[in-house]
């Protein structure tokens, strides 16, 4: 890292290497380049270095996205001495091998989700960044919705009471056609999973950062089309046919699970690419002994709030728009009113994890959270084949 003089202010500037350019490549591109613009930071990401495979793909996209420079092979970056963080985000085969590198060169991390493949993978990699000393960050980008930072206000200040329930559905409908074609993230062997640890994921994070650690699980997954033609990803969750020819679909298409809290509260879990209808549904609902509180991805400035001890007759669920100046984030971008959008979530992302490297703390969500979530996924995913309730242990 180096610092120059901004104006009053000491800048330090880190300078990202990105593995990966397509979906996820683009949502962190702008995330970079905008994090400045909304927040007063010490330090400042400097797009310095995009990586991928296909060179010419890469370099269009490196000059598109506003990076300084382009390279094909990862390991380039560990090399380099202009390279202060390394982002991940490849397909989830490759995030162990390149997150254990880049934590033995010294380099800070943020990896895609789910952290890796498998509990093992997990679990090396969490122990090469704390014995590496660097920062390390997952990428749970809808912890960082207003107003599910403002949900977790609301649970730790006690205005929901004692939790009973969490229930959260993730439904998307974008492989339903036969003829989608069998990506990468149809694949065991490259995805680790299918809806389970692309969708449910998202969904175990948010449960374990509002409501707690859960305790034990009982999975139910299914794969509904079996096989599929050969083919590839283009871009955000389209693809493109590559052959006549078809492979096997070896990830689910479906998930579902019931869990208990470590605090004795219920939890109901539902992900699926098969609901018709749902772009990007990503819900859930909280119970407690004195109120309830909804939220909807889709929707997601919008916080749907129960207070018991409102007056009988006028109860009921409000909408809070979180927009607020009082509402976690928001005060950096507009005036109340003016919602934000998805691509804020990843830019609220970077601040924490911006902030947590000039204080050299470590933010959350973590390579731990990573790890745990990992735990929780594979308990999912073992109870579905033994057909029985597992323990999940850490």
């Amino acid at each position: 890292m180096t610092e120059y003089l901004s104006g009053k202010r000491d800048i330090t500037k880190v300078r990202i290497g990105m593995i990966g350019y397509k979906f996820m490549g683009k949502a962190h591109s702008h995330a970079y380049r905008d994090v400045p613009f909304y927040f007063d930071l010490d330090t400042q990401p400097i797009l310095q270095t995009m990586v991928g495979r296909d060179e010419q793909a890469v370099k269009l996209a490196s000059e598109k996205l506003g990076w300084q420079s382009y390279e094909t092979d990862w390991r380039r970056l560990l090399e380099r001495d202009d390279i202060d963080v390394i982002d991940i985000g490849t397909p989830n085969h490759m995030h162990a091998e390149i997150a254990i590198a880049a934590a033995k060169a010294g380099k800070h991390i943020l990896c895609e989700k789910p952290l890796a493949l498998n509990v093992q993978e997990a679990k090396e990699m969490l122990d090469a960044v704390q014995k590496a000393g660097v920062i390390h960050m997952v990428s749970y980008n809808y912890r960082f919705a207003p107003a599910i930072q403002y949900a977790k206000h609301l649970i730790s200040t006690g205005a929901l009471g004692s939790i009973y329930h969490f229930r959260a559905q993730y439904l998307q409908d974008w492989i339903m056609d036969p003829g989608f074609p069998l990506v990468w993230r149809l694949r065991k062997e490259i995805g680790g999973s299918g809806a389970l640890g692309d969708l449910m994921a998202h969904s175990i994070d948010l449960a374990r950062f509002l409501v707690g650690e859960i305790s034990e699980v009982s999975g139910l997954m299914e794969t509904f089309i079996k096989q599929r033609p050969i083919g590839e990803m283009t871009g955000g969750l389209s693809a493109t046919v590559d052959s006549d020819s078809k492979g096997d679909v070896t990830v689910d298409d479906s998930a579902a699970a019931l869990a208990r809290f470590e605090n004795g509260a219920l939890g109901v879990f539902e992900a699926t690419r098969f609901g018709r209808g749902n772009r990007n549904g990503n819900r859930m609902e909280i119970n407690g002994s004195k109120g309830s509180i909804r939220w909807d991805m889709e929707n997601m400035n919008q916080l749907q709030l129960y207070l018991e001890e409102d007056p009988r007759g006028m109860q009921g669920f409000r909408t809070i728009d979180c927009t607020e100046a009082e509402h976690p984030y928001a005060k950096a971008y507009w005036p109340a009113g003016h919602g934000i959008g998805y691509e804020h979530t990843f830019i609220n992302l970077i601040h924490e994890l911006m902030k947590s490297i000039s204080t050299g703390t470590v933010p959350s969500p973590n390579f731990e959270d990573g790890y745990r979530n990992q735990v929780i996924l594979e308990a999912i995913e073992r109870s579905s084949i033994e057909r029985k309730w597992l323990n999940v242990s850490y």
